[in-house]
């Protein structure tokens, strides 16, 4: 009955233990909040630059300062607006891509807020490139041009 007893009691203690030890903390509640995350350019032209504005909120209590927006690359040139978000206020981040590189794209842009927090908006899309020389002359069209005049 002893042996029974202990038994129970180690594996109870076990139990209680690793129900403990899995019980995961609440994260806090982030308060800039982006209405879009991501954004896909789609095909874009070599050499013609491109926008997108992100819209964030603050959906926290008090005023949000946004510290710094930070793109992962040099061709990525990301703006806004410096004074604080007042609390269920949005402001505009404006990411602007030059579209010089050839081929497909992904870049991060990450805003730095409310002393040491951040949150990465992300941008994506596929720069072909255009041809050196223009079309060659459509030798039918120009027969139809004739006959019509």
């Amino acid at each position: 009955m002893k042996k029974l007893f202990t038994l129970i009691l180690f594996f109870s203690t076990g139990y209680m233990g690793f129900t403990q030890s899995n019980n995961k903390a609440v994260p806090a509640k982030d308060l800039l909040v982006a209405k879009e995350t991501k954004f896909d350019f789609g095909k874009i032209p070599q050499g013609k630059p491109v926008t997108h504005i992100f819209e964030v909120v603050n959906t926290g209590s008090e005023p949000l300062q946004i510290e710094n927006v930070q793109a992962s690359c040099g061709c990525t040139t990301p703006k806004w607006e410096h004074d604080p978000i007042a609390p269920g206020a949005s402001k505009k981040i404006t990411v602007g891509y030059n579209a010089a590189a050839n081929g497909p794209f992904e870049k991060t842009i990450t805003v730095f807020y409310d002393s040491g927090k951040s949150k990465q908006l992300f941008i994506k899309g596929e720069v072909w490139q255009t041809p050196a020389e223009p079309a060659p002359a459509n030798a039918s069209v120009q027969l139809l041009k004739n006959i019509n005049r």
